[in-house]
């Protein structure tokens, strides 16, 4: 230390590896300062894993950690400044420093004798720097200095090699010559260095000198995760071991120097240079979806005491889950089951390697029964949302897009989908995007995106959980159709949704009366109040209340959970609550999953697989998680059973209002009646275009089989329309349509 103005400068072996051309005051403030750093490495060994460092070539530095040393900052008093104002002469010094101390560890223990392999630059990476700006707070004001960003990666384009120093050999004088290539742009060598030599423009590039110095280079673009307006967008650039960090749809902390893009690169024809165009040299970066549980924004997964606090009194909350659910669209009367499953999708399962913890809800019905707005209340609570409409989307903003940048290189670009990861993507209008439904398809159930344009084949993970809404085609739903038939929507699709409800608008004068008055509070000057009835169900499951009576207000005041608070409470289970089931609940999740399958066990049913017993499962952790407890017991499997019995009543609801378990929920097939009113009509056509009223009982059999009625069933329909008068038996297997007298 007291020799440090006499030092030597090659006994630093590396400081040519960080700073090209350094004057003498320079090299000793350098020297000094990596010493102050060397000492706060060995008061805090732990902190950096010297074995692990050298294998990596960078080291995690905590802001906060260094700036607590109370030693380091009294010999260093300036860092604070410096690593904001002067952040690359900072940085190379404390990653000279490291790399000093390395080397010098490595002689200790080997023999000199012994020829050691040569180090390679170790970078430094910065994290837990405060503030954490927005991006619409990034002006120019900020250019030259460090800061630190959130937001969320919508764009990433593929790996490039700049070159960062470049070596020219003179021709005259033999000279070999070093230049620093600002911004990773290649400039040439314009005039000899060399003393004496006056030669210009005769220099030969040494792409393969060992002093020329080339990185891996990837631009991304990052946007605000939470923004009412028009997001702001930032480009971002990552070299060395920060490339392939982070991929589109990523939540990410960034941190860099803001820097200015050259005003002539900008050229056009029609367009003029943009003399602020700021873009951020990333120095680290933090990704929240795989070095963190949870991939969620900092604003949300960051928990301060008043949070904690908070979370504590909602907990308290005596009918927690009616409370919760009457806080979801406390503007919606009536539907408060539906509102129940849709919050169960919100706090999701348990995770596991072996099935996904989404749950997808579908909700098709009338129009202006409240489904866009129940979709817009789960977006604003879901910690990270996402709000589309069917009818302005394609299937690239849905999932991934490609986009071809102005080299001819592409990028691939966020969808809807990316941006919800492990959040909630509310799908509004889903009827009139039929073309967009094949995209959904692997995201549902394989919770990734496979692309294959323009030569990149990759795959991408994605776990959005899907609340989605759509109108019946011919604007009212038809009891007579199935859900295939209304919404015109393949099976396969309809297969991934674990619940879905259907909303008609049936006048009922009793009900009707409280919507108005409902309506009517809501829109008065005294403090809100939500009035409910009380009403005698007599579905319950078993002795207990059943959960839609629980889920009344009774006519009390509910002052409803504020979307902050609610979003805060729902980051909170999803992060460090992870239920399993208990055996009661399992034996009851097993009893009705068995009188599932044999309750709908005909042939031309929806078959009930093991998908809806993951589905029960599912709902089961997440009736537990909304509690914040570990353990979901027989009164959750229960609550369960009662929203899925509310699903499947509504889907196996025929015109008559009686459950006909052997319609089809999926596929082509439609109810039993419309399939017979079918076959009367072809009959019809058949006997006006070939003039005759008489078919024979094969004519009868094949016209059936193609409108889809079974076999079995056929006789049962023949005897049907025989006695209505429809089909007249004439003999010798001969049948007489009535309708159709010649």
């Amino acid at each position: 230390m007291e020799n440090v103005n006499n030092l030597v400068i090659n006994d630093y072996p590396g400081l040519d590896l960080y700073f090209l051309s350094l004057e003498e005051e320079h090299k000793e403030k350098i020297i000094k300062n990596a010493t102050f750093f060397q000492a706060h490495i060995n008061r805090n060994c732990l902190c950096y894993p010297l074995q692990q460092i050298e294998k990596d070539h960078f080291f995690m530095l905590d802001y906060k950690l260094i700036l607590s040393d109370e030693h380091f900052i009294l010999q260093w008093p300036e860092f604070n400044e410096e690593l904001i104002n002067s952040t690359e002469f900072t940085l190379n010094t404390l990653g000279f420093a490291m790399y000093d101390h390395i080397n010098q560890i490595r002689k200790d223990i080997q023999n000199e004798q012994k020829i050691l392999k040569a180090l390679t630059v170790i970078r430094v990476r910065i994290v837990n720097f405060e503030p954490i700006l927005l991006l619409k707070d990034v002006n120019v004001n900020y250019f030259g200095k460090f800061v630190s960003l959130c937001g969320t990666v919508i764009k990433a384009s593929m790996v490039k090699i700049i070159c960062n120093v470049m070596a020219f050999y003179c021709e005259v004088c033999q000279q070999t010559q070093v230049v620093k290539q600002a911004n990773g742009v290649y400039t040439p060598l314009e005039k000899c260095q060399t003393h004496g030599c006056r030669t210009k423009g005769h220099f030969k590039s040494l792409y393969n000198s060992p002093l020329t110095k080339t990185v891996y280079w990837q631009s991304i673009t990052i946007q605000e995760s939470d923004s009412a307006m028009v997001p702001q967008t930032l480009e971002c650039e990552l070299t060395a071991d920060l490339v392939n960090s982070c991929s589109p749809g990523d939540d990410i902390n960034i941190s860099g120097v803001i820097k200015v893009r050259d005003p002539n690169s900008n050229k056009c024809k029609n367009k003029q240079n943009s003399v602020f165009n700021l873009y951020l040299e990333v120095v680290s970066v933090y990704n929240n979806k795989t070095e963190s549980e949870g991939s969620n924004s900092h604003d949300i997964m960051n928990f301060t005491s008043e949070d904690y606090y908070a979370i504590k009194e909602i907990h308290a909350n005596p009918n927690l889950f009616t409370y919760l659910v009457n806080s979801l669209s406390p503007s919606i009367y009536g539907h408060e089951l539906i509102k129940a499953g849709l919050l169960l999708a919100l706090f999701k399962g348990t995770k596991s390697n072996t099935s996904r913890a989404e749950s997808h809800v579908l909700l098709i019905g009338d129009p202006g029964l409240g489904k866009s707005q129940m979709l817009k209340s789960c977006t604003n609570v879901s910690p990270r949302g996402v709000y589309v409409c069917g009818s302005g989307s394609t299937t690239s903003g849905l999932t991934v897009t490609m986009t071809r940048e102005t080299g001819g290189e592409y990028s691939l670009e966020a969808g809807a989908l990316m941006l919800s990861d492990q959040g909630c993507c509310c799908i509004d209008e889903f009827d009139k995007m039929p073309t967009q439904h094949a995209g959904l398809l692997e995201a549902m159930e394989q919770q990734s995106i496979s692309i294959a344009k323009a030569g990149v084949v990759c795959s991408l993970p994605t776990k959005p959980t899907l609340l989605v809404a759509a109108n019946p085609a011919g604007g009212h739903y038809n009891k007579a159709k199935t859900v295939a038939e209304n919404l015109k929507i393949g099976s396969p699709m309809l297969s991934r949704f674990d619940l879905i409800f259907i909303l008609l608008d049936k006048p009922d004068e009793d009900f009707d009366k409280y919507l108005s008055k409902h309506i009517l509070s809501a829109h008065s000057t005294k403090k809100r109040k939500y009035i409910s009835r009380d009403v005698d169900m007599n579905d319950s499951i078993s002795n207990r209340e059943s959960l839609r009576n629980r889920l009344k207000t009774l006519g009390k005041d509910i002052e409803p959970l504020p979307h902050k608070l609610f979003r805060k409470y729902i980051a909170y289970a999803q992060k460090y609550v992870n239920p399993y089931i208990s055996d009661g609940a399992k034996t009851i999740l097993a009893e009705f999953y068995v009188a599932l399958r044999k309750q709908f066990a005909s042939g031309d049913c929806t078959p009930v697989t093991a998908r809806q017993l993951y589905s029960l499962i599912r709902l089961t952790q997440a009736r537990a998680k909304a509690e914040l407890r570990e353990e979901a017991t027989e009164d959750d499997a229960r609550d369960v059973i009662e929203i899925m019995k509310h699903s499947i009543v509504d889907i196996f609801t025929n015109e008559d209002g009686m459950l006909d378990t052997t319609r089809s929920q999926m596929g082509t097939g439609m109810s039993f009646k419309n399939q017979v009113l079918k076959l009367v009509e072809m009959l019809q056509r058949k006997s006006e275009i070939e003039s005759k009223s008489l078919f024979t009982l094969q004519e009868i059999k094949n016209a059936s089989e193609s409108v889809g009625i079974l076999q079995s069933k056929f006789t049962n329909t023949l005897q049907s329309l025989n006695i209505q008068g429809y089909l007249l038996s004439k003999g010798r297997n001969t049948y007489q349509l009535n309708s159709a007298y010649l």
